[in-house]
């Protein structure tokens, strides 16, 4: 039999958090975003973009740090990679950009592990699906989602116009309406890990 993966979580109390300078939207709107996207496909091609599973425990049960804009729409940490930009290096910057306090000597550890999903956009719409349909040849955008491995202790910086919310899985799990169907699937992506739960 062949041994699950084992990622070890810390508990939530373990990281300290503080704040940054405002990390502003490109876009005001959807319609504006798919423009945009539209815009830079024209330029570049494909989109690839690369987003953070980042997890911590409270309770002896796994959360996922998100990152909630306004009252509703939560994202996980991560962004558009640059033409060319290695994956791996990429989602380390996006990473320190949306997480890391402005100081060189205080960079999180960011450990990236597995890639454990990959998500198609065919088309300038906000559908996205996980396998790309055999009928696209272009898709517009690539994204894939890593798990990133945190030691015992972090210090994270979040811009003042978003909150670092620890959500947990059984919330995430089948929930389409409130966290969309790249976010509500994660749960069935790390059915495979084995938690390893460390108390403080």
């Amino acid at each position: 039999m062949v041994a699950s993966p084992v990622v070890n979580t810390y508990p939530l109390s373990s990281y300290s958090f503080g704040t940054k300078e405002p990390k502003m939207e490109k876009d005001t709107s959807v319609a504006d975003r798919l423009a945009r996207m539209k815009l830079n496909y024209m330029k570049e091609g494909m989109r690839t973009s690369v987003e953070a599973i980042l997890l911590v425990q409270e309770h002896n049960h796994p959360h996922i740090l998100l990152l909630q804009i306004g009252n509703t729409f939560c994202k996980l940490p991560g962004g558009r990679l640059k033409p060319g930009e290695n994956e791996v290096e990429g989602l380390k910057r996006k990473l320190s950009s949306k997480l890391a306090a402005n100081s060189p000597n205080m960079q999180p550890n960011w450990q990236i592990g597995e890639c454990v999903a990959v998500w198609w956009r065919p088309n300038f719409e906000t559908i996205m699906y996980p396998y790309c349909p055999p009928h696209i040849s272009k898709p517009k955008e690539c994204k894939k989602l890593y798990v990133v491995h945190l030691s015992e202790r972090e210090y994270f910086a979040v811009p003042k116009n978003l909150k670092l919310l620890a959500v947990p899985l059984f919330e995430l799990y089948d929930n389409v309406q409130r966290y969309g169907p790249v976010i509500s699937t994660i749960p069935q992506q790390l059915s495979r890990f084995q938690f390893n739960m460390i108390s403080g």
